[in-house]
């Protein structure tokens, strides 16, 4: 009998209803109960990672440890839970296909017949367990991409259906979010999407255990009533899930419902340690009744999709709730600026942030704000592409080198400060082919950065294919743009400073990736820290 635990999070009516927020949640409201806990996303898309999607398409590829390029629920996760996640923490149809298809290859079915079952599905089961075998968790939680009913969802529920059979009562539930929507017109809620919505999850030989309903008025008893008798749920399992004013309010709204212990009784599981929430309650507080307010500029080509920078925007709830701050974030497209324009659309702000991204579109546009951070005395941080900007601006406009550019916007650039890695030259393939994952990184000692993070010696996550080229690191030092962070391995520039200003820090790694609630990433804080300090010198 497998001595972890296993809980399946499945979504109907609708997508975007919030699964990886309700996982995230109940994950929350069991470690505070002394479990340990992991969370895993199965994503029924064909790309064997999101690695190569267009940020509109999918919103911010999040990065791990280990070099994985995975979808953004995992950064809310690694948010709510404080712990890491990994490669196994992200499952997509195409990582699956292409593990069954190598292995047939290899002749390791002995030539018969390859089948969505037996095959696939038994590889997605052995997917959902690798967690859960390694002896570390208590309880695995895994969230199923998509919606009940999608044809690509099909082999992730019928493996499901195998996997609650195979371990047996009490070793398994399933979790299935759906929709309760209010209409105007008759003024009440319909419980009738749920029904059909549960109703096409049994057809596949699966039979919810809990339902959670996203709703924007209160479920009475009458209509949970109804949700349990139509839907074969006991009543108590009926869970309201009500639209909340922030992400971070839902694990008090799940404790509320009692979503842990219902979820704990049905897997035999003690329910003796009440969660406190203390920690996360004092954050909430102070998110909630900010004492000052400041605006950041966030400088990117995809501001369209707040979703493309989602950890960054996280990263700054994290930040400004330790500096008692409100962010207010401007989101500002690098194609609609210009030198002429500027300055009255960079009017205001405490701080400047120019956000990570790739490809030449709204280059000068970040170059031209970068410039005005660095000549306007404002708080300037520059993340992956952002920090190469800073060096190209600072080339340009400092060094006098007038075409220097990345050889990413212009191969011919006679100036190549920012230059394509040695071992990338040869590489065609675009998937999962940049530097990835955590790097070791070692700070001067009496650099600003180094005093941010109190050590001399940090790992962070990168993603990216360019790098600072090194070649004109001594030409860029004495003029003014300090390389105060070096891979000790590779020698390759991570962070740069300037010499002559209040606050200009630009890294080549992603430090949003690594803040949470209870541990906010110190560049973030002492960023906020300082763009308060510029708002409150201008009043």
């Amino acid at each position: 009998m497998s001595k972890t635990k296993y809980i399946f999070v499945t979504g109907g009516v609708t997508s975007s209803l919030g699964k990886g927020i309700i996982a995230a949640s109940l994950a929350k409201l069991l470690q505070e109960r002394g479990y340990t806990v992991s969370i895993q996303k199965l994503d029924p898309y064909i790309n064997i990672d999101p690695g190569t999607l267009n940020p509109y398409e999918h919103g911010e590829c999040f990065v791990t440890d280990d070099g994985a390029e995975t979808d953004l629920d995992l950064g809310h996760y690694e948010r709510f839970l404080n712990t890491p996640t990994s490669q196994a923490n992200n499952v997509t149809t195409g990582r699956i296909y292409q593990a069954v298809i190598n292995k047939e290859r290899k002749g390791e079915f002995l030539g018969k017949t390859v089948q969505v079952i037996p095959h696939i599905t038994d590889e997605i089961k052995n997917r959902i367990q690798i967690l859960g075998n390694t002896g570390k968790y208590d309880i695995v939680i895994t969230e199923i991409g998509g919606t009940v009913g999608d044809i690509e969802s099909l082999p992730y529920i019928e493996a499901v259906r195998q996997l609650k059979w195979e371990l047996g009562n009490h070793n398994a539930l399933v979790i299935h979010l759906t929709l309760i929507p209010y209409l105007a017109a008759a003024g009440e809620l319909k419980t009738k999407p749920t029904q059909h919505s549960v109703k096409m999850l049994m057809q596949s030989g699966v039979a919810p255990d809990i339902l959670v309903c996203r709703t924007e008025h209160h479920l009475s008893n009458n209509i949970k009533r109804k949700l349990a008798l139509f839907c074969n749920v006991q009543e108590k399992s009926i869970i309201e899930s009500i639209d909340a004013e922030t992400i971070y309010d839902v694990p008090n709204l799940m404790l509320k419902e009692k979503l842990d212990i219902v979820v704990l009784e049905k897997l035999k599981l003690s329910i003796d340690n009440k969660p406190a929430l203390l920690k996360w309650n004092d954050f909430l507080k102070k998110h909630k009744n900010p004492k000052h307010i400041i605006e950041i500029g966030l400088i990117g080509k995809y501001v369209e999709l707040h979703d493309a920078y989602k950890s960054i925007t996280e990263a700054f709830i994290h930040a400004g709730a330790v500096n008692e701050v409100k962010v207010k974030v401007r989101w500002i497209h690098s194609e609609s600026l210009t030198e002429a324009n500027v300055p009255k659309k960079l009017q205001g702000l405490h701080g400047i942030l120019v956000a990570p991204g790739f490809g030449g579109r709204g280059i000068e546009g970040k170059i031209d704000a970068v410039r005005f951070a660095r000549e306007n005395n404002i708080p300037f941080l520059g993340i992956c592409l952002g920090m190469q900007m800073a060096v190209i601006e600072f080339a340009r406009n400092v060094l006098n080198l007038k075409d220097a550019n990345s050889t990413e916007m212009n191969e011919n650039t006679p100036h190549p400060v920012i230059d394509l890695m040695e071992e990338q030259k040869e590489i065609t393939s675009k998937g999962g082919t940049m530097r990835l994952g955590a790097w070791d990184c070692s700070l001067k000692k009496d650099s600003k950065t180094a005093a941010i993070y109190q050590k001399e010696l940090i790992s962070e996550r990168h993603r990216h294919r360019y790098e600072y080229n090194n070649d004109y690191l001594e030409q860029l030092t004495n003029a003014g743009m300090i390389a105060t962070g070096i891979n000790p391995k590779t020698g390759l520039v991570e962070v740069i400073e300037l010499k002559n200003h209040p606050w200009f820090i630009g890294v080549q790694y992603h430090p949003e990736y690594k803040s949470t609630v209870l541990n906010p990433h110190p560049l973030f804080l002492d960023f906020v820290k300082a763009c308060l300090q510029k708002s409150l010198i201008k009043r």
